[in-house]
């Protein structure tokens, strides 16, 4: 149009914006504020909006701003422009207070687009205060009815720690799109509350709404918090009738539930299946391989995605970094870790700081990890010195264990693992007093330790044990399974670790560790499940030695796969040996 002389007016800059603004690219916005500028159309309150909502979603907000600033005049759609742009770009507490001057300054009311923004915004804050002062304002407006304010207004509750206000507000509503369910189901995954979003999902099915891309995704999210492999695949194959399984995100979500459920090889099926593999899909399959014990795939793995031209991210550098200190690959764990900078300009944040620090950890080289730390740019956090505390725990560095404890008791003082660990480095060191004194120190500073528990299950039913367990009704024969056991490893050459007991009685400690709640999950799974057929226990808290000694051998002795998935990680026990290589 340019090159036939025709000259473009407001209408035409109002529409080429948005297509600059998709291509994500601000040099073609630029090219075209030259041309607003030169026609004369920078006054246009039209164009004006639309350019600032192009440098917004190009994710320039100091542009964005600059423009809104220079407007002599302002329509909401100019608002509604600033207040979404900074949601979008995570300045929330700037999208909050553009809410607060269209209130306070605007002639116009605020509609649904500034109260959806506005909600947003104080839903990632978790700012439960003006999140309901905007629900006021909603109400006043006679806007609650909009089938986008009430999602916004229920994906505000949930993320805010009121679930219960979420479903109140979804059972007041009368017809309810695929949307507000999405809602609810993240809702619920928010709130740890999986089961839950596992029932909304099937619900929606019931219902005769179609599931779109964010069902799916949130209810394999939900389903891998679960490591429910039964129900995964469940999903799987409603994805599979809907056609979703060409759809990359839900892909890359299915290969995190497969990987999450201890199906390394099931995900790896999945990943292979996808066309066309973004950098998302390559990010959770590097993930499930260093998840599993797998480090030298997940670096290959990593190294094939570099060849293929795909831009890691943050995410997948964790990964990786995670793999090669789960390997003992310090060189080139550095080289990978310089490379974010040098190669692929990206700040690294305190988690890829806290893999490095546990690479340098598990080699044994403290001195070198507490200096690594000490010359950080930025300022490290609880990740970070926890790793190193890990490290002291594990090779005995009880001096410089109690003054990393230390911090991190400043740091974050409800955390239990860190007393836990320093008390337990006590302990190992026969200083019995000061691990009872580390004890106290909790109750006083009301931190209570997460009892721990694990998990199994047999003919799609769950079963769960704790420490010391007899309520299952079948517990008589556990615990011969259990004296089985004992007497099996123990001619394999096992040597009770009674470290890891809890109990300081010296007598009671051996035994003490044979009522550990993943034992008795095994032993259970010995007896209830066929033949030949995996073991899969699940655990909230790391296994200990112990139980990973006899996991060991448990699986050379009866033949059997046994896959543990603790808070950390996956442990694949075969033939006597475990996918950790006892380095975890």
């Amino acid at each position: 149009m340019r090159s036939t002389g025709i000259y473009p007016n407001d209408f035409t800059f109002s529409a080429i914006l948005p297509a600059c603004a998709g291509t994500m690219t601000v040099t073609h916005g630029e090219q075209m504020h030259c041309l607003i500028w030169k026609h004369g159309f920078k006054t246009d309150v039209f164009v004006g909006s639309a350019l600032a909502d192009m440098y917004a979603k190009c994710a320039d907000m100091s542009l964005a701003e600059r423009v809104f600033d220079e407007m002599p005049n302002r329509s909401l759609v100019s608002w509604n422009s600033m207040i979404v742009g900074f949601g979008q770009n995570k300045f929330y507490d700037r999208a909050v207070g553009v809410f607060r001057e269209v209130l306070s300054q605007s002639l116009d009311s605020p509609d649904e687009v500034s109260c959806s923004g506005a909600l947003s915004a104080c839903a990632n804050m978790g700012c439960l205060e003006f999140g309901r002062q905007v629900h006021g304002v909603a109400l006043k407006h006679g806007l609650v009815a909009l089938a986008y304010v009430k999602n916004s207004l229920m994906g505000m509750y949930s993320k805010c720690g009121m679930l219960g206000d979420a479903v109140k507000l979804f059972k007041a509503v009368g017809d309810t799109d695929v949307v507000a369910w999405n809602v609810m189901i993240m809702g619920c995954v928010h709130s740890e509350n999986f089961e839950e979003a596992c029932n909304y999902f099937w619900v929606v099915r019931r219902e005769g709404i179609s599931p779109d891309e964010a069902s799916y995704s949130s209810v394999l999210h939900a389903s891998a918090s679960l490591a429910a492999l039964n129900h995964g695949i469940l999903i799987h194959d409603q994805i599979i009738k809907t056609g979703f399984v060409k759809n990359a995100c839900v892909a890359s979500s299915l290969i995190t539930m497969y990987a999450k459920s201890g199906s390394l090889v099931d995900a790896h099926r999945v990943f292979e299946e996808i066309e066309e593999r973004n950098v998302v899909c390559w990010t959770a399959m590097i993930a499930a391989c260093q998840q599993h014990g797998c480090a030298n795939q997940a670096i290959v793995l990593f190294e094939e995605m570099l060849g293929k031209g795909i831009k890691p991210d943050h995410i997948t550098f964790v990964s990786v970094l995670s793999a090669c200190s789960h390997a003992g690959h310090v060189e080139e764990g550095f080289v990978y870790f310089r490379s974010m900078t040098k190669v692929h300009g990206m700040n690294p944040g305190p988690e890829h700081y806290a893999c490095m620090v546990d690479l340098l950890g598990r080699i044994g080289q403290l001195d070198e990890a507490k200096r690594f730390i000490e010359s950080m740019p930025i300022k490290p956090d609880s990740t970070v010195w926890g790793a190193l505390l890990g490290a002291c725990r594990n090779y005995g560095n009880l001096e410089m264990g109690r003054e990393i404890a230390e911090r991190l008791y400043e740091l974050e003082p409800d955390n239990p693992g860190n007393y836990v660990l320093l008390s337990n480095m006590y302990a190992c060191n026969g200083m019995l007093k000061e691990a009872d004194e580390v004890r106290r120190l909790m109750g006083v500073n009301g931190v209570r330790k997460e009892a721990g528990c694990s998990w199994i299950d047999v003919k799609s039913t769950t079963f769960v044990f704790t420490v010391h367990d007899r309520s299952h009704p079948r517990t008589d024969e556990i615990y011969k399974m259990l004296r089985k056991m004992e007497e099996l490893v123990k001619r394999k050459g096992y040597e009770p670790g009674t470290q890891f007991a809890i109990n300081s009685v010296e007598g009671y400690k051996e035994q003490s560790l044979w009522y550990h709640s993943e034992k008795l999950a095994l032993a259970f799974g010995l007896l209830t499940l066929p033949v030949g057929a995996p073991i899969r226990i699940k655990k909230n808290l790391r296994t200990c030695g112990d139980c990973h000694t006899v996991m060991k051998l448990a699986s050379d002795i009866f033949e059997r796969e046994i896959i543990v998935r603790d808070i950390n990680r996956f442990h694949r026990f075969t033939n006597g040996l475990c996918s950790c290589r006892d380095y975890w």
